[in-house]
């Protein structure tokens, strides 16, 4: 067998490609190179040489395409991305795009069947596009992500998806990076029918064997053209598409240039669409996007490594049942969030007008995930049955983690914390959502052999990835592995951050909205501030932050930060004004901004009333400067403060790493990713510039904009802000 031939000097040959052929005449070439298949150019070459050696074998009747231990491809590897390839790479793919995938595969003369299990992603779809036909698993899942990192598909998917399930649902899986399963593909005819996983290859092969024999079509997607509309109807859907895209994010380009690429080929005809979709790639792959968007990326995934933690063998312990204290609309968001993960989740409530209301929300939440189509009726019944509601502590004395949600009151939670040291096992993690009170405070009352951690959701738990894993004192290294495993199976990105006030994504908020504050009450428009960073690309300006969040808890976040960093704080009258006059945010639909019945914000002129009220009770004079300030200057006045108090974080080793703050800003305060994150971005700006002009704020309007040491020290170097963070002592 091929499988089994050496190389002359006796070692065994670099198997990234594997065939054989069955006896029925069926050449199985499998993509080896597990966990994810993915590809590289040698893999690619490898895959080139192997059919066409299937197709000049006359043994061989057909061919199917498939990947080795449960997965067809998940693409190619994302560190190929971002501009680190070589100029000839970048042609070499574009070229293959064309020479392999579609001169090579998919015209060939013996038909090419795909047999698709697990992922099957970016290059590995679109090979699994240009076979003949595609047989999958039912929980296979499928799909072009390429968008999230700011390129585009460069295997010809711009091209062939369109034509086999239409315009409209090729630009929805395109530009939105959706992953479908096999059961979805089959019955949008994207694959041409579903399998058993033991049963694929079989499958695959038969179905090979009749298109030979003409028992089903032999079907080249390329030149497809039954699913595609009228070319005038393709044109309007493409510009409105278009359109959609420029007002939603002003500042990015890959999904336009994809869908140009798009249009090329339907106007121009595939072939000439692929040598678009090659240019394109090269030229995308050279930007500024693709290189934040595979920052973010890496960043991510580097968020659950911490030196002396992760990496010292420790595995983590099973997490299966899990306890719920609090009936906030928070507490049932993270019952939701925990069910869908397979929990089994205890939920402690008061009384039982509360457990009615608490657990009535927690349905309510996966009710409407049925009506979305994200999960089905079965799934809904079957995950109800991890979820109980309970009076008593009874039902503690097999947890593995509580979490307490109750409200931010010293005593109260002393008092939670200490009655759970008695009824939960010896091994149950304590954790706390809170971002307001010391967590050092709260665990007081307990046992010293207890541990506590903070394990802070964010609003609304279902819908932010980011999860802040909070260590104090008594946080164990095996607890930090447990929890950073618990945020992956919920599906979260984790960052492990020091106990301190706000810990990463509030303590950056914090400098943000008091900026905001400061320079409204200077002269400068709310509505212009917000519109301007907006424009910029984080998801709400300060003022519909404020909104968002409501005064209540704005007003207590603000007084704990001027409480802890008095020296670095500018206090504001603004929002206390507001609440006496009956303003509390978006919940009342009066705030900065007025809100209809469809939540749509509208700008409210009796602002300008409050803002003058908060003017006087400071003796504050309107600075002519601040009052025309450009969008570029407004920019720069409220995220400088953001980028000097995370170099205080970084100094402080208040989290792990600098590239962290880049994931919470994107993920937890709206950041556009393709910046790269809040430290990422500041390299383009430079630390030098950062500097200087923090001190020029600071001499005009006050110490809140004084730059801290790190970035003076930074600046003096020309150095950028980003850093490795020391590992903390409490870590050693």
């Amino acid at each position: 067998m091929e499988n089994q031939q050496r190389t002359n000097d006796g070692k065994s040959p670099d198997r990234k490609i594997l065939s054989e052929v069955g006896e029925n005449g069926v050449a199985i070439i499998t993509i080896n190179r597990p966990p994810l298949n993915l590809l590289s150019v040698d893999v690619l070459l490898s895959l080139k040489e192997k059919i066409e050696e299937a197709i000049r074998k006359d043994s061989v009747k057909a061919i199917v395409i498939t990947g080795s231990r449960g997965n067809f491809s998940a693409g190619f590897a994302v560190a190929a991305f971002g501009g680190s390839q070589q100029r000839k790479t970048h042609r070499e793919l574009g070229f293959m795009s064309i020479d392999f995938i579609t001169d090579t595969l998919e015209a060939s003369r013996k038909p090419i069947v795909a047999a698709v299990e697990g992922f099957s992603l970016g290059g590995g779809f679109e090979i699994a596009l240009a076979c003949h036909a595609r047989i999958s698993t039912s929980t296979s899942k499928l799909g072009l992500p390429e968008l999230q990192y700011g390129i585009l598909p460069g295997f010809g998917g711009t091209q062939r998806l369109p034509r086999l399930v239409g315009l409209p649902k090729a630009l929805e899986m395109i530009l939105t990076s959706k992953r479908i399963s096999g059961d979805e593909a089959c019955n949008m005819c994207l694959v041409d029918a579903i399998s058993p996983s033991d049963q694929l290859l079989a499958s695959a092969c038969q179905w090979a064997l009749d298109i030979l024999e003409c028992r089903r079509p032999w079907s080249i997607s390329l030149f497809r053209t039954d699913r595609l509309a009228p070319l005038a109807e393709a044109r309007a859907l493409l510009n409105s598409v278009r359109a959609q895209i420029q007002k939603q994010n002003p500042n990015v380009i890959h999904p336009l240039v994809c869908i140009d690429v798009i249009e090329h080929g339907i106007l121009c005809g595939p072939r000439n669409g692929l040598w678009k979709e090659a240019e394109a790639l090269h030229e995308l792959r050279q930007s500024d996007s693709c290189r934040s968007l595979v920052h973010v990326f890496f960043a991510k995934q580097s968020t659950s490594k911490i030196p002396g933690i992760t990496d010292i063998g420790l595995l983590p312990r099973k997490i299966n049942k899990v306890a719920i204290l609090g009936g906030s609309l928070m507490s049932s968001g993270i019952a939701t969030v925990l069910v869908l993960a397979n929990y089994y989740v205890v939920m402690k409530y008061i009384d039982q007008n509360s457990l009615q209301n608490g657990i009535g929300r927690v349905k309510a939440n996966l009710e409407g995930r049925v009506k979305e189509g994200r999960i089905t009726q079965e799934h809904y019944k079957k995950v109800c049955t991890l979820l109980k509601g309970v009076l008593s502590y009874d039902n503690f004395k097999d947890v593995d983690l509580v979490i307490e949600d109750v409200p931010d009151i010293v005593s109260l939670k002393q008092q939670f914390f200490a009655d759970l040291d008695e009824c939960c096992p010896p091994h149950c993690i304590f954790a706390s959502t809170t971002c307001i009170v010391n967590l050092d405070l709260i665990g007081e009352r307990m046992k010293p052999c207890r541990e506590i951690v903070g394990i802070h959701f964010f609003s609304s738990p279902s819908v932010t990835d980011l999860l802040e894993i909070v260590r104090t004192k008594r946080t164990s290294p095996q607890t930090l592995v447990d929890l950073l495993n618990f945020g992956k199976r919920i599906q979260k990105t984790p960052i492990v951050v020091q106990n301190c006030t706000g810990f990463a994504v509030r303590h950056m908020c914090f400098p943000y909205l008091q900026a905001a504050m400061l320079l409204v009450e200077h002269g400068a428009d709310a509505y212009q501030i917000d519109k301007a960073l907006t424009s910029f690309g984080l998801k709400l300006g300060p003022f519909r932050m404020l909104d968002q969040d409501g005064f209540q808890s704005a007003a207590v976040h603000d007084v704990k930060f001027l409480e802890t960093f008095p020296d670095r704080s500018y206090k504001s009258n603004l929002i206390p004004i507001m609440r006496k006059n009956n303003r509390a945010g978006k919940y009342t639909c009066q705030g900065f901004y007025t809100y209809n019945d469809k939540e749509e914000a509208s700008p409210d002129p009796e602002i300008s009333k409050y803002i003058e009220m908060a003017r006087s009770m400071s003796g504050i004079t309107i600075k002519s400067k601040l009052a025309t300030l450009s969008d570029g200057e407004i920019v720069e006045m409220i995220l400088f403060p953001v980028l000097n108090e995370a170099c205080r974080m970084i100094s402080e080793a208040i989290i792990v790493k600098s590239s962290d703050l880049d994931v919470a800003s994107v993920l937890g305060m709206g950041f556009p990713g393709y910046r790269g994150g809040i430290i990422f971005w500041s390299h383009s700006v430079g630390s030098k510039y950062i500097c200087s002009k923090l001190a020029e704020w600071s001499k005009e309007y006050g110490e809140f904009f004084k730059p801290c040491a790190y970035l003076v020290e930074r600046a003096s170097k020309r150095s950028s802000l980003g850093a490795q963070v020391k590992q903390a002592k409490s870590l050693l």
